[in-house]
């Protein structure tokens, strides 16, 4: 929806991912969106050289979030709000919803 504005599909899903959920990783990203891994990876660097994002590291793990220093921020999150709320109600549910523990063994769904 908003790749023309912002250049890349992978850009806005990027951005979109970490509006939904506070913070995120390339490899988490790529699996929620179905997609190779390295464009993610590319997107999250180019955002950080940027001062969109920035990371932390947590463990061997790299988190990226939002650049509470960035002149921008604001303007960009309403963009973003506005453009999740015409996403489909199924990925906006599957972007919102974040399961961090892991299910008992053998309990039902």
């Amino acid at each position: 929806m908003l790749e023309t504005i912002l250049g890349s599909v992978n850009i806005e899903r990027v951005l979109i991912f970490i509006l939904a959920r506070k913070d995120g990783y390339a490899r988490e990203i790529s699996r929620f969106y179905d997609t190779d891994l390295d464009p993610i990876q590319k997107q999250l660097e180019k955002l950080e050289i940027g001062g969109v994002l920035v990371s932390r590291k947590a463990g061997r793990t790299r988190l990226y979030s939002f650049n509470q220093a960035y002149p921008f921020l604001q303007e960009l999150k309403s963009l973003l709000k506005k453009a999740l709320s015409f996403y489909p109600e199924e990925e906006h549910e599957r972007l919102v919803m974040v399961r961090m523990r892991p299910r008992r063994n053998k309990k039902p769904l």
